[in-house]
């Protein structure tokens, strides 16, 4: 069974987690021990024990270790995949390529370390130097997902260490497997005891000791909205820092003037690879009514087209959903836009394969009104809705309307419309002419309204969560 790692040890946890293969419920990934409280405060206790020494460290002893883990990702990609698509149910391929992101982010992060910026100001006052500076923050308890198990907590983890901090890393339920692999290369990068801390367990146990320890001085949060919102009442009532990741209804429009072959290709990659279990997936496709008949007859034969199955199996598009709970979640969205009268096009079908698993045929609505249930909430797995538009203003009004902020995308030829979009699209993150699905790993991350809160993760920008600024002044 594989323990917890705490204050440079591996111990055994109070209870224990079994998962079990999306694609394949006959097949056990790995047993794993789960935290207590005890063991929680423990790691807690640990991290805020080497948090003042770490500090002080040097930053190339920080960019030694980080660029040491991110060649060791990269290096075993494939074994890291694999264990990847059985636990989480990702494609191997698209599961290999979050390995090798998750490599790439550590190597990042290690040149950063060695350039923690900085500032020398002349003062208004004669004779007087002023130094900005940036400290680590102390502690960071990093709160992670299921959907990108190895890539989210590397994003995290890797800039929390640049930095000087110290991390107590909580992995997701059902993803243990992932992070614990990750926290194993992690042990052996010459870090001192203490720094990193893996606590896998239930997020009313392990979660809720990190939010209400005074110790732990900010959280970092990749989930769901309604659990981002307890976790940022719970930091506000101790004024700890907080960052959140939560939800997205990404829209992509589709302009009369588009190339039909980049629109659908985009829709397609952004609303339903990874099983449409991204945040950053364009569920809301809002096309032009000028193309709004053959765009929708371009979606559905290429959905024809995409295989579903097993996530180790040779060419496969979609592997399976995570679980049952967020399959039976889809079946009822999609049991709810047929109701509320959108027209199913296609897919959204429970299907079975050579194993048992959850798999279930990319949905795609169209037909549909922007007051429907299914087109304003986060379903989170593989089903679209196509609503038409009026023209580029009436199609930037709809992708606007809404209470997420994440990422938007536009499919056109046109550079004014392109160039008006990114502008007064209300999100974080504007795509033209590619899906809203797939970042770069060394720039911003991050959303506005309801999608995120605080500073933008990824890039240079983490610094601004993972550090504090002090003001200095030196008179002669």
């Amino acid at each position: 069974m594989k323990q917890l790692y705490v204050n440079g040890n591996w111990i055994a946890g109070s209870g224990s987690t079994t998962t079990r293969s999306p694609s394949d419920r006959s097949e056990v990934v790995g047993e794993y021990t789960s935290a207590g409280a005890a063991e929680a405060e423990l790691a807690i206790a640990a991290a805020h024990g080497a948090a003042a020494r770490w500090a002080l460290s040097g930053v190339q002893q920080r960019a030694d270790a980080l660029d040491a883990i991110g060649t060791e990702i990269i290096a075993r990609k494939a074994e890291l995949g694999t264990l990847l698509a059985r636990e989480e149910g990702k494609t191997l391929p698209e599961a290999i390529g979050e390995a090798a992101r998750a490599g790439a982010i550590f190597k990042f992060f290690a040149q950063e370390a060695l350039r923690i910026p900085g500032q020398r100001l002349a003062s208004v006052r004669p004779d007087i130097e002023v130094d900005i500076t940036r400290e680590p923050v102390g502690v960071v308890g990093i709160i992670a997902p299921w959907n990108f198990p190895i890539a989210i907590p590397a994003w995290k983890i890797a800039p929390a260490l640049a930095y000087g901090n110290c991390v107590v890393f909580k992995p997701a339920d059902l993803v243990p497997g992932c992070g614990w692999a990750l926290a194993e290369i992690i042990s052996r990068a010459g870090l001192p005891a203490g720094v990193f801390n893996l606590a896998m367990g239930p997020g009313r146990v392990v979660g809720e000791a990190m939010l209400n320890d005074a110790r732990v001085n900010a959280i970092s949060f990749t989930g769901s909205s309604a659990t981002g919102e307890r976790v940022l009442a719970a930091c506000a009532r101790r004024r700890a820092k907080v960052q959140l990741e939560m939800g997205g209804k990404n829209p992509l429009v589709v302009l009369a003037d588009a190339d039909m072959d980049v629109a659908v290709n985009a829709a397609v990659q952004g609303s339903y690879f990874s099983t449409g279990q991204r945040c950053t997936a364009s569920s809301r496709l809002i096309v032009d009514e000028q193309v709004y008949p053959a765009f929708v007859e371009a979606m559905a034969r290429r959905l024809g087209e995409l295989k579903v199955g097993h996530a180790l199996e040779a060419g496969i598009d979609i592997g399976p959903v995570v679980d049952n709970a967020q399959l039976e979640q889809d079946l009822r969205y999609i049991e709810m836009g047929k109701a509320e009268g959108a027209r199913l096009v296609c897919g959204g079908e429970r299907v079975e394969r050579a194993t048992e698993g959850y798999f279930l045929t990319p949905a795609l609505f169209a037909d549909c009104d922007p007051s429907m249930r299914h087109t304003r909430e986060e379903i989170f797995g593989p089903v679209a809705s196509v609503i038409p538009a009026k023209g580029y203003e009436h199609a930037l009004a709809l992708a606007n309307d809404t209470e997420f902020g994440l990422t938007a995308g536009i499919c056109t030829s046109s550079l004014k419309h392109a160039t008006h979009f990114k502008r007064h699209a209300k999100a974080g993150m504007v795509m033209v002419n590619l899906p809203t699905a797939g970042v770069d790993y060394h720039v911003p991350f991050g959303g506005t309204k309801g999608s995120s809160y605080g500073a933008r993760e990824q890039g240079s920008n983490a610094v601004e969560f993972f550090t504090t600024v002090k003001t200095s002044y030196t008179g002669s």
